[in-house]
């Protein structure tokens, strides 16, 4: 193998030796403690899930930094990886079905490998320098062709975006709405972005989301051949798509480019090609 299909092994074997015990936990109601306010959530289980999968890494590669959702950052190294062990956790601590495990590698600025496992229904989605993988199966990113006609998934306006933003946010959330087929708030950045590269979702955006949620799933639908662009506020510095702290992401077969989102955000955010 080449260096980044070793560390898509690693990535690989990090984002599912979480799995059982994320499984175990699932509708256990786990007791909740807050970060930055009431609608950001962390479990024990965050916390256990990262240690596991920091530890699969850096045995694996020594010669890594890990920069996890829960820990922050840890180590020294040429390969850095990004770590979200539940994203969704509101999703996993309320008992509905839909988070994963993210795990990215980083090397010299581009993101070269990333896994992404949903542990409920063990579906597990794999990008390296051969392609994008859904359960070992090569995943072409396709479906829509019009914004009329696709499915979007959004986090926007999360309530700090509404406080932030007012009537302005909610007036975008409308156009979505009206826009597309169908709109959609499923709560988890990473696996919306798996399921554009699948083709089972046809749009995804998010306009306050972290590395850890975009990294793994950014290279995932651009190797099934869709479109991931970058999003930052308007006069911030330019950074990699990949980083964000926005993303819009769209089937292969739809161009974002002079559609609503675009349209309705271009005020205010600049596009990371």
């Amino acid at each position: 193998m080449t260096a980044d299909e070793e560390l898509a092994s690693v990535a690989e074997r990090a984002a599912t030796c979480v799995a059982e015990q994320l499984r175990t936990a699932f509708r256990s109601r786990p007791e909740l403690d807050f970060k930055r306010d009431r609608h950001d959530p962390v479990t024990a289980h965050d916390r256990a899930a990262e240690a596991a999968i920091r530890e699969v890494i850096l045995d694996a590669v020594p010669d890594s930094r890990i920069v996890g959702e829960e820990g922050g950052a840890v180590g020294q190294g040429r390969v850095h990886w990004y770590v979200d062990p539940i994203d969704g956790t509101a999703n996993f601590a309320s008992g509905l079905a839909f988070f994963c495990t993210s795990v990215a590698a980083v090397v010299d600025g581009t993101v070269v490998a990333g896994a992404i496992y949903d542990p409920v229904r063990r579906d597990l989605f794999t990008a390296g320098p051969s392609g994008a993988f859904h359960n070992g199966t090569p995943l072409r990113s396709a479906g829509a062709a019009k914004e009329t006609e696709a499915l979007l998934v959004s986090s926007y306006p999360n309530p700090r975006e509404v406080r932030a933003d007012g009537d302005l946010a909610l007036a975008r959330l409308g156009r979505f709405i009206t826009e597309f087929r169908t709109t959609r708030r499923p709560g988890s950045a990473a696996l919306s972005l798996a399921h554009v590269a699948a083709g089972w979702v046809d749009v995804a955006l998010g306009l306050s989301v972290s590395t850890w949620d975009l990294a793994a799933g950014s290279l995932l639908v651009r190797q099934a051949g869709g479109r991931f662009l970058g999003l930052r506020p308007a006069g911030s510095p330019a950074t990699p798509s990949w980083q964000g702290p926005g993303y819009l992401a769209t089937v292969g077969t739809l161009d974002p480019t002079g559609g609503v989102i675009l349209d309705a955000l271009a005020d205010s955010h600049e596009v990371t090609w």
